[in-house]
C-alpha cells in the first residue's frame, strides 16, 4: 500500500495520540496512605481523600501533570467547579458526599439547603463548638488537621531540603521581619470538615490582604511532590494586635476548586471564636504565625509533627497558651 502525505499525516498524529493515551495511562505508583493522629484517642488513623484517583492522577502521572499546570491549578477552573457546587442541581451531592464521610448533620445549624456550597458553608450550632475562653490561651481557628512548629527557621518545611520562607509567603518583606524565629501553626480542612474559619486570639484586626495566586490542592499528597504550593496558591491575610501576644498574622490559602474564599466581619475590635470567614468548597488551609517566644503550642501537636503526622482539632479547641 502506498503512502500519500494525506496517510502519512493521520498516521503521525494517530501515534502521538496512542502515546498521549499510553501516558495518560502510565500506571501510578502506590503512594503511601495519609496517617494521622486522633487527638482524643491518640490513634494513628488512615485518611479517607475525596477524590483521590484525581488527585494522584494530577500530581503523579506525565498528562495529569500537564493538565495540572495547563488548567486544573488556574482560578477559571475553580470557578467553574465553584459556581456548579451553588447550582441547584448540586443538591443531590449532598446526602451521598454526608454518607461517604459520615458527617455529623445533626449539629448544623439548618437541615435543609438550596445548593452543595450552602451545605459545604453551613453554620453550627453554638454548643458543637465550645470555645476557650481564658485569657491566655489560643484556640483553633478551625476544624482540621495540625501540624506545629516552635521556630520555623530551625525546621523544614513538609519536604526535606524546603525551608519555607515568610518573606514569599506575605509578599511583605516588613512583616515578614517579625516572623524570622516564628512559632506557626497550619490547620488543614478537607473537604468534609466544617469550613468556616474563626478568631483564634481576640484583638485589633488589620484589613484583608489579597494576594494572587493559583489554586493547586493542598492535600499532603499533592504537598509531598511540591511544598512550595504555600507560597505559589491564592491567599489572604490579616494582621490582629493584641497587647500580649503582640502581632499575629492570620492566613487563608485557597487551593483547587475552591470557588473563593470569604471574609465576613466587620468592623476592626474581634472577639476569639468570632466567625472571621469561610471557604466555599474544596479542602483548604489556614496558617497562623506568632513572633518569637509569644506562644507556647501544645506539646502533643510539636510531638506528633516532628514524627512526621498531623493532629486532628476543633474550632475552638485549645492548641497554645502565652508563653511567659
Amino acid at each position: 500500500m502506498k503512502f500519500t502525505k494525506r496517510n502519512k499525516k493521520w498516521a503521525i498524529i494517530s501515534f502521538f495520540l496512542i502515546l498521549l493515551l499510553a501516558f495518560a495511562l502510565y500506571p501510578i505508583p502506590p503512594q503511601k496512605p495519609i496517617n494521622y493522629i486522633d487527638r482524643k484517642s491518640g490513634e494513628i488513623k488512615t485518611e479517607k481523600i475525596a477524590g483521590e484517583k484525581w488527585l494522584v492522577w494530577l500530581y503523579y502521572n506525565p498528562i495529569g501533570e500537564a493538565t495540572l499546570w495547563s488548567l486544573a491549578k488556574r482560578k477559571i477552573t475553580s470557578s467553574i467547579y465553584g459556581n456548579m457546587m451553588d447550582s441547584p442541581n448540586s443538591v443531590k451531592k449532598i446526602k451521598p458526599f454526608v454518607n461517604e464521610f459520615n458527617i455529623d448533620f445533626s449539629i448544623a445549624q439548618k437541615q435543609n439547603f438550596k445548593s452543595f456550597n450552602d451545605f459545604f458553608t453551613r453554620k453550627l450550632k453554638p454548643e458543637a463548638r465550645p470555645i476557650d475562653t481564658a485569657k491566655n490561651v489560643v484556640v483553633s481557628p478551625a476544624d482540621g488537621k495540625i501540624l506545629a512548629y516552635a521556630d520555623i527557621s530551625r525546621s523544614d518545611f513538609y519536604i526535606k531540603g524546603y525551608r519555607f520562607n515568610v518573606s514569599s509567603f506575605l509578599e511583605n518583606p516588613n512583616l515578614a521581619k517579625k516572623y524570622e524565629h516564628a512559632s506557626m501553626l497550619i490547620v488543614r480542612l478537607a473537604p468534609p470538615d466544617y469550613h468556616r474559619f474563626h478568631f483564634p486570639i481576640s484583638g485589633i484586626s488589620s484589613s484583608t490582604k489579597k494576594i494572587a495566586g493559583d489554586y493547586y490542592s493542598v492535600n499532603p499528597l499533592a504537598l509531598r511532590k511540591n511544598a512550595e504550593i504555600f507560597c505559589l496558591n491564592k491567599r489572604e491575610y490579616t494582621v490582629i494586635s493584641n497587647p500580649k501576644f503582640g502581632q499575629v498574622t492570620m492566613v487563608e490559602v485557597g487551593a483547587t476548586m475552591v470557588g473563593s474564599m470569604i471574609q465576613t466581619f466587620t468592623g476592626t475590635s474581634v472577639n476569639k471564636g468570632e466567625e472571621k470567614g469561610y471557604f466555599k468548597f474544596g479542602g483548604s488551609t489556614v496558617v497562623l504565625l506568632f513572633e518569637k517566644n509569644k506562644i507556647e503550642i501544645d506539646k502533643d501537636f510539636l510531638f506528633d509533627t516532628k514524627k512526621g503526622f498531623e493532629t486532628t482539632v476543633k474550632m475552638g479547641e485549645k492548641i497554645g497558651v502565652l508563653k511567659t
